[in-house]
């Protein structure tokens, strides 16, 4: 890779170290940093013969997960190596069964790529969505070890795509197959040439099901629940609370979940200052009667992917920031899914606001227009199961790729 490039990582790695006084998940970062190589060598086998597996954060991981699973089903020898980028993901999974080893990625730069891949000697490297590591694929490529790129999805505005983006295009090239989303995306490569594509879908779609088949039961939201309409609330940020609980706050025949993507104290503060109604907080749910509350809070993770199953319709956050959370998750109980505007980069949104299955809004008189909409039991109902049947469509993208590659 050129200096450009290098130099970049390097002063991304610079600045990690030099907010990380400051900022938590830059401290987790730089402290996982620190004992990286040493992680490492102490419990990878010498031998090596990983299978490689990347995601760079916890969602690109509940799409990488799926691919696991069906590795280990086929032969419980093989080794995994899985690797972060985000501690979001490392502090989650770092004890992830599964996996033989986990370990933060160590930035893209020279030295760091041969030390680890001479440490690892990777059999093969799994890339999920949209990790692209310019060293990391140069020094693969080099050393002929077969790199797969899964789940990934691409846009016209990305840089492989820009005149000068050349150097990222080469990139590109040195993955053995990439297996995509969508068909616009394998066009968009053949388009520069790259033709070592198939579309297979969303491996995320087959982690969703799967957890659907396996729910956990939850008395205390079976209780909350029963003969009710239920709004459950996933990933909430303030933004979001701006605009769902006022509506709860002035609609007594609606119950409502909220499953804050932050429990800090002050964040469940903020919360509780604004609802108006009853509040029943699941830490403190034992010997309580559930059905007493009209708004359920959920100050603890987990359980978010076990307590849609109890929704009558889910509003995904996320939407008024950086863009929303896990859509399937909720859509695959065949509920009606709401999120804010700041969905179009997430291809399983954009085709279910297209199938009838979710609803996209800007505004409070947006939500309340949808909302109204969905109180009709006939009309929620069918949209519920629009979006259980899209769900249901594009299941089984983990066996089309572990065909490919393995089989």
């Amino acid at each position: 890779m050129n200096v450009i490039y290098n130099t970049g990582i390097y002063l991304y790695k610079q600045l990690v170290k030099l907010v990380s006084p400051r900022n938590p998940k830059a401290k987790l970062m730089t402290e996982g940093h620190k004992t990286l190589f040493a992680d490492l060598d102490a419990k990878l086998s010498k031998e090596g013969g990983y299978i490689w597996i990347h995601a760079s954060s916890l969602g690109e991981f509940e799409q990488g997960r799926p691919i696991i699973e069906k590795i280990k089903s086929i032969n419980p020898q093989t080794k995994i190596l899985l690797t972060f980028f985000s501690p979001s993901g490392y502090t989650v999974r770092k004890d992830y069964p599964l996996a033989d080893v986990v370990s933060y990625l160590p930035f893209d730069l020279p030295k760091n790529v041969n030390r680890f891949l001479d440490m690892v000697k990777p059999k093969m490297a799994i890339f999920i969505k949209y990790e692209f590591w310019g060293n990391y694929l140069t020094e693969l490529h080099k050393r002929q070890i077969p790199t797969y790129i899964v789940s990934a999805i691409f846009r016209k505005n990305q840089i492989f795509f820009k005149p000068h983006g050349a150097m990222f295009r080469k990139m590109l090239g040195y993955y053995k197959h990439l297996f995509v989303q969508d068909t616009a995306s394998k066009e968009l490569l053949e388009s520069i040439g790259v033709t070592s594509v198939t579309v297979v879908g969303d491996t995320r779609f087959d982690r969703v099901a799967e957890i659907a088949s396996q729910t956990k039961e939850l008395p205390v939201f079976e209780e909350f629940s029963k003969n009710s309409m239920v709004m459950v609330v996933g990933s909430s940020w303030e933004a979001d609370e701006e605009i769902y609980i006022d509506y709860f706050n002035t609609h007594p025949d609606l119950k409502l979940i909220i499953a804050p993507h932050e429990i800090n104290a002050s964040h469940i503060a903020n919360i509780t200052q604004k609802i108006k109604r009853p509040i029943l907080f699941y830490s403190q749910s034992e010997g309580k009667d559930a059905k007493d509350y009209d708004c359920l809070v959920v100050d603890c993770f987990g359980l978010l992917s076990s307590i849609y199953r109890y929704a009558s319709v889910a509003y995904i956050g996320g939407g008024f920031g950086a863009g929303i959370h896990n859509v399937p998750e909720a859509a695959v109980y065949g509920v009606p899914v709401i999120f804010g505007p700041n969905y179009k980069k997430f291809k399983e949104a954009r085709d279910l606001i297209e199938c009838g299955g979710s609803f996209t809004i800007s505004t409070k008189e947006e939500f309340e227009e949808i909302m109204q909409s969905l109180s009709d039991d006939k009309f929620r109902e069918e949209s519920g199961a629009k979006a259980g049947e899209y769900i249901n469509r594009n299941t089984g993208a983990t066996l089309r790729v572990v065909k490919e590659i393995f089989l």
